[in-house]
């Protein structure tokens, strides 16, 4: 049940858009266990200035095509399933789009299943 913000630079057309949201749905189906129906995503694009970060932080050198990737999930996935969906991520865009793996920074947030509402203000995977 992953929900995933995906922050760039303006500039994409629709279609490049939807292959990138659509490869990291792929990854996350193929390292992490989301079913292909657990899809809910939010891609804001942003003007010249509004994405700050340093362009050589751990010697990697980025771009002015920087991706930010925020992946918030309920724990329990181990760290060799995150490292996984990191590369596919990182393989997935730049064979299916422009993007460089050094401009592609993921973060996964995890939380328990009774934060998540779905719907009609129920939390429908807790349990008391």
């Amino acid at each position: 049940m992953p929900f995933v913000r995906i922050d760039l630079q303006q500039g994409k057309s629709q279609e490049e858009l939807s292959m990138i949201s659509r490869s990291v749905h792929r990854a996350m189906v193929e390292t992490i266990d989301v079913p292909e129906d657990d899809f809910f995503q939010v891609i804001t694009t942003h003007a010249p200035g509004e994405l700050l970060y340093d362009r050589g932080y751990l010697g990697i050198p980025r771009s002015e095509q920087q991706i930010f990737i925020q992946i918030t999930m309920r724990e329990g996935r181990s760290r060799r399933q995150k490292q996984a969906l990191y590369a596919r991520i990182a393989d997935f865009l730049q064979a299916n789009t422009d993007a460089r793996p050094q401009d592609v920074m993921v973060v996964v947030m995890e939380n328990t299943l009774e934060n998540w509402s779905f719907g009609n203000g129920i939390a429908q995977f807790a349990s008391e």
